[in-house]
């Protein structure tokens, strides 16, 4: 009997398919370079008003797969050009703090510090700035989500260059509210100020925010974007806020930080711009060939603080609860054979004793019956403390 599965244009098509999708695939390995790029990373930023903090650090390969190393005591001080010299003190390693300054605005300074290996480094002088105030935080919501944006200007028309960093924290619940807990060996009613299930979180931004008004006629930032919120975002299930910080820059000091944006932000198409070479203004005494990489600048910080209540949002804005995929579950059964009887209270201890699931409620309602058996679920699911902490920030409204 003559069998035909198929004509043979068709079969042609199958036959490529096949042969593509079954073809071997070697994993490609780009070649790096042995020789582990050791290069000192100089973090942070002279403040004109207040506290200083700088990081020491140094870059690491890509097969270690590892946080940067800390380049730890260090001897480092802010010195202006007269000589003077505020120093920095070192906690935790590698992290380099200042008692809180007032610097006179315009004042030239800079930091001066020596590795632990006698290697003398030093940035540029650069002119202290004092940073106006901002101005507002406003924030709308659009198709793709709630977009919030920054404003600001300098009454003097002097200050041209800006960045921003901000931290946003919002409120959250857990997937399931405990009434019950182990404790000393035994499943307790938990006490209803013992509240696990109503919790706050907080993240630092780590997208870098710039804008210039050097092409306008006045010195205002108009509504700059500082970040996008998906309507689904978690952030907007209850309460959210954001606090921006604003630093004046310097010309140089702007550019730094627009070549790190479009470095790290903006690759990935053949439309985006290419990478460029940040050239900092930290130096080495010691051998003028070594590569830093960093820019401090010196400017005082201001910032700004909004909340933002479900409430003032779309209605039909759907947020998601970062709990989708958690589920509940009643005790075990001890030997895996139906039917079972209940397990005992010593079965229930032994389940509940390492922690790693919390009863939510009992589901015997007798409180005389010792063979109780609970609903329950894994901590993550139950415990927000997991996610953040369930003691309220001091400036929660």
């Amino acid at each position: 009997m003559n069998m035909s599965f198929c004509s043979a244009k068709p079969c042609s098509w199958l036959v490529v398919f096949f042969l593509l999708t079954t073809s071997c695939i070697e994993t490609f390995e780009p070649k790096v370079t042995k020789g582990i790029p050791n290069f000192l990373v100089v973090d942070g930023a002279i403040n004109a008003q207040g506290i200083s903090t700088i990081r020491l650090s140094r870059t690491t390969g890509l097969a270690q797969n590892g946080q940067a190393l800390v380049e730890g005591k260090a001897r480092a001080f802010i010195e202006e050009e007269s000589g003077r010299q505020y120093l920095l003190t070192e906690s935790p390693a590698g992290t380099y703090t200042s008692a809180s300054l007032v610097l006179p605005e315009g004042k030239p300074v800079r930091l001066h510090f020596t590795t632990a290996g006698g290697r003398e480094y030093v940035s540029d002088y650069t002119s202290a700035k004092y940073t106006p105030p901002i101005d507002s935080i406003t924030w709308r919501p659009t198709s793709l989500g709630l977009q919030l944006y920054v404003s600001t200007h300098d009454a003097n028309d002097q200050l041209r260059y800006y960045r921003w960093s901000y931290d946003e924290t919002w409120e959250f619940t857990s997937a399931y509210t405990s009434t019950f807990k182990y404790e000393n060996g035994k499943i307790v009613e938990r006490d209803p100020l013992e509240d696990i299930y109503h919790c706050w979180t907080s993240e630092n931004s780590t997208r870098i925010r710039v804008s210039t008004t050097q092409k306008l006629e006045q010195a205002v930032v108009s509504e700059s974007p500082l970040t996008l919120l998906p309507f689904t975002s978690t952030k907007l299930r209850y309460k959210y806020s954001i606090r921006a910080k604003q630093y004046a820059l310097s010309q140089e000091e702007y550019a730094y930080w627009d070549a790190l944006s479009k470095n790290t932000e903006t690759l990935g198409t053949l439309f985006d711009p290419l990478p460029s070479q940040l050239s900092g203004n930290v130096h080495s005494l010691t051998d003028a060939s070594e590569v830093v990489v960093g820019f401090i600048g010196a400017q005082s910080i201001t910032e700004k603080r909004i909340f933002i209540d479900r409430s003032e949002l779309p209605k039909d804005w759907v947020a998601e609860t970062g709990y989708e995929r958690c589920g509940v579950d009643t005790m075990l059964r001890p030997h895996g054979i139906y039917p079972n009887p209940r397990p005992t209270p010593a079965d229930v201890i032994q389940f509940f004793a390492d922690g790693q699931h919390i009863p939510i409620e009992d589901l015997q309602q007798d409180p005389r019956n010792p063979e109780r058996y609970y609903l329950y679920s894994v901590a993550e699911c139950v415990d927000c403390r997991k996610r953040g902490t369930n003691v309220r920030p001091s400036f929660w409204k």
